[in-house]
Order: structure tokens, then sequence, then C-alpha cells
């Protein structure tokens, strides 16, 4: 096994090939000065792996000017340490999403320094405990500027091209341009449905993004709804800390099979979605809503080999009331009580949902505004969603509105107008660059009218020799 000095030796190999592409440089954007403070070029709100990457662009851009902001302590930024409880990704594991074709700062790189070369052919699928520790190297390594335990309040627009960012434990930030790289649920919420927070005491259920400890469930009975991938997840997350038994309950008749998101990464989906017409894409993502994503095939193994685990196909729940026990759930099939309920039931996208954006979210244009579906293909899911610009920029409802300029929604609300992108590792790689220019040209598009005087006026002597007075003393002579 390899150890900390090929972990050093490969730090020594990427910061030569760092500079060999000549990264990093002075800044080319235009400082602003402000009697509230510091104005950023960009603050990045998310130190998870879209919000390290994107900084990273950024530096690569000659843009430096820029912080990123995490809620989490550090290392524990995104859902890896928090709430994920799969033990290895879904995502295969040759994927390069964030390392901008530097190969010294690919996931593989990171595992043969410390494992060997050999090792990576036994590689599977990746741990998610290992892809974290990756995360927090490639913060390290690259220096990136993230600030921890700073949790956004509030975005307020203080004038064209401005924003204030109201921090719940902090003095405020100013910047230019503001980057939600803020995950699954920073495009809306998770959801719980009604029937259930109005039932029950918020002792007696969980969404699966919450933190839960199962230490006090040793024994009981627990019922999971939802037949996507975070149920299975969740299931043997229970099971293995003691968890007596675990019933899921899933509305289909049939267990879910496609995964879509395969045939995407497969024939360019991923990279060429943007490229299609309003009308192509909100069928594609009709279709692609129609399923839930299903559980890798030894995540489904290993929940189905536990005696406590119970799986109930064609079995919705009916209602949901509160018991001595726990809740007693009614479904088709009869009625079950439980100790308790862990929900997964997914999230909605819209904008209006945000904490941060109750100042703006409603001057945000919705795909509702912008597309009308034919007849009998509507989707309200889709229609919530952000109608965003090419470059992930939000766009407004009303077309002379210039509050939300240089507000960028790089989290999975862009899914619709963007495909699988800020939010999905087989994204990342090309919703990346795409994001990145679309910031940098806002910035210089900014500062057009100052570039340009500038250039006109630029008088910097780069050529700075004289004619030779002896060669011209030989040509007159010769005359």
């Amino acid at each position: 096994m390899n150890g900390p000095g090929d972990l050093a030796a490969l730090e020594a190999q990427l910061a030569r090939q760092l500079a060999l592409i000549g990264h990093g440089g002075p800044d080319w954007t235009r400082p602003r000065a402000h009697p509230c403070g510091h104005v950023y070029d960009v603050v990045i709100v998310g130190g998870g792996q879209s919000g390290l990457a994107a900084a990273f662009g950024l530096l690569r851009e000659r843009v430096s000017n820029i912080l990123v902001i995490d809620e989490n302590p550090a290392g524990y930024e995104g859902p890896w340490e928090t709430y994920a409880r799969m033990l290895t990704l879904r995502t295969p594991k040759d994927l390069t999403p964030i390392d901008f074709g530097v190969p010294a700062l690919t996931y593989r790189a990171f595992w043969e320094a410390q494992h060997g070369p050999d090792s990576w052919a036994a590689v599977d699928k990746i741990a998610r405990g290992d892809w974290m520790a990756y995360l927090r190297w490639y913060r390290r390594v690259l220096n990136l500027p993230v600030r921890n335990d700073a949790r956004l309040d509030n975005i307020v627009p203080v004038e064209p091209g401005l924003f204030r960012l109201d921090l719940v434990n902090g003095a405020p930030l100013l910047a230019r341009k503001v980057v939600l790289a803020t995950g699954i649920q920073g495009g809306g919420e998770w959801h719980t449905p009604p029937m259930i927070s109005r039932a029950l005491s918020s002792t007696r259920y969980a969404h699966t993004s919450q933190p839960i400890d199962f230490a006090p469930l040793a024994g009981k009975r627990v019922a999971i709804l939802g037949g996507g991938a975070s149920a299975f997840d969740n299931a043997n997350a229970a099971l293995t800390q003691g968890v007596g038994a675990v019933h899921v309950h899933i509305r289909r008749n049939v267990l879910p099979r496609i995964n879509p998101i395969r045939y995407m990464e497969r024939v360019g989906f991923t990279a060429r979605y943007p490229a299609l017409s309003d009308a192509e894409k909100y069928a594609v993502m009709r279709a692609f809503l129609g399923h839930n994503q299903p559980p890798t095939n030894d995540t489904f193994n290993r929940a189905a080999a536990w005696p406590g685990f119970e799986l109930h196909l064609g079995s919705p729940w009916l209602s949901v009331e509160q018991s001595d026990q726990g809740a007693r759930v009614t479904t088709p099939h009869g009625t079950f009580d439980y100790d308790f309920l862990i929900l997964s039931t997914g999230l909605v996208s819209d904008p209006s949902l945000r904490p941060e954006l109750r100042v703006l979210g409603e001057r945000i244009a919705r795909w509702s505004d912008r597309y009308t579906p034919p007849a009998g293909q509507e989707n309200a899911l889709i229609d919530a969603h952000p109608y965003l610009g090419p470059a992930f920029e939000f766009l407004p409802r009303d077309a002379g509105d210039t509050a939300l300029h240089g507000l960028f929604a790089f989290n999975y609300s862009a899914l619709i107008s963007l495909g699988l992108s800020a939010s999905a590792l087989s994204g990342l790689k090309n919703a990346l660059p795409r994001l990145v220019k679309g910031v940098a040209d806002q910035l210089f598009l900014d500062d057009r009218e100052a570039l340009i005087a500038d250039l006109v006026t630029y008088d910097e002597h780069e050529f700075v020799g004289e004619w030779p007075r002896r060669a011209h003393g030989l040509q007159e002579g010769a005359q």
C-alpha cells in the first residue's frame, strides 16, 4: 500500500501540471470600492463538490477575488458525511467531473497515490467516505478560499450589479456575482406529504435528508415511504445499526428498474442537452421524472438479505395517524403499526421555497412563464422550476427587471433548463466550464466601457529599441 509520501509526490506533480498550463496569474477584473466593505467579484454559496470546483474554475480564468461560504464545519460540506447513507457513490468510478482535465487532480490519481496503481482495477464503485476524503484533499491542495460555519440568510440587491449577502452568524458580504452551489436541495425543499406533517409529531418521523439517530430505534419497527435509491440506503443503514424491522412501502406495483441517467451519459445528453428546444427539454424531463432512480443491485441485495426487511409493492399510504406506539399507517393492503417513519419522498424545486430568495424569489422566471406544453402533457413539477439562461443565470419574469443580474443557480433546480449538470457528478464535467465562462463573461461585459476606454488610450511601450544609427550612416555613405 502506498502512503503519505506518495500523496506528497502527487501534490508535487499537480503543482508542476498547473504551472505547465499557466494556472494563476494576476486578476483582470476591476476592483470595486463600497463604503460598506470589501466587494467580492464572486461569492459561491456552498462548499461541496460543485462549489469547490466552481472556485477552481474561476481561478483558472484569473478571477481570484472570490469567496466560498458553507454553513457546515470544515470537512463536512455537502451530503457525504451528513445525511447521505449509501455505502458507495452510484456513478461509474471512471468519471472525471471536477478535475478540469488536469490528470494529477483526478480521483483516480488521488486513489492510486495512496493505494498503488494496481488497486484501481479492484475498485467497483467509489466509497462515500473516500469521495469525501478526496474533496477535502481537493480543497486543501488547491488552497481554495472557503469560509465555514457561514450560513446564508438572505440575498438582497443593493444596486444594479451588486448584492448584499446577509449571514445568520456574521457580518454581511458584498458581491458582484453570486453562485448558488447549494446541491440537490438548494433549489427548493425536501417534500414531506401534508398528511404526515399534519398527523404526526416531528419526533415520530424524519425525511431521508435529515440526521436520524437510529440508536433509540434498536429492536423497533420502522417504515420507509418511497422506492427510490435513498429508501434502500436508509433501510440498510437502519438495519445495520440495530433496528429490528424495516418495511419499505412503494406506491408502484413493481420496483423501479430503469435508470435513465446511464443512457444520458452514454449518448451525450449530459453535454448536449442545453442545445435542445424548450419543447424537447420538456418532453425529455417529463420522461426522466417519470422514473424513480432505482437502487443499485448491491444495495438492494444487502437490504433484502436482512431477516427484518420487508418490501410492500403497490402499497401507497392512504392515511397516517399518531398512535401510542408511534404511527399507524393505512394502505390498500391493511393497517400497520410502526415506531418510526422515514420519508424517501424527494424534493420540490421552486425558488419561492428558498428562504435566502425571499426578496427575489417571485421575480424569477419559471418554466410556466416561458413555455406552455401541449394539452395533456403538463407537469407541475417541471413548471415550478426556474427558467435559466445558458450559463445557469436566473432570468427575470419582467424583461426590464435588472435585480437578478449576477445571480446564478448552480444547483439541482437547473435540471429542466440545463439537464444533468450542477448536482449530478455525471454532468459536472460539462456544466462547470459553462458556468465559469458565463460568470467571467458577465464580469467582463459589466466593465466593458472602462476596459474599452483603457484599450483605446493604452500606450505602454513594448518595443523599446532605436533605429541603429551605424547602419543609417553606412547607408548615407553609400549614396
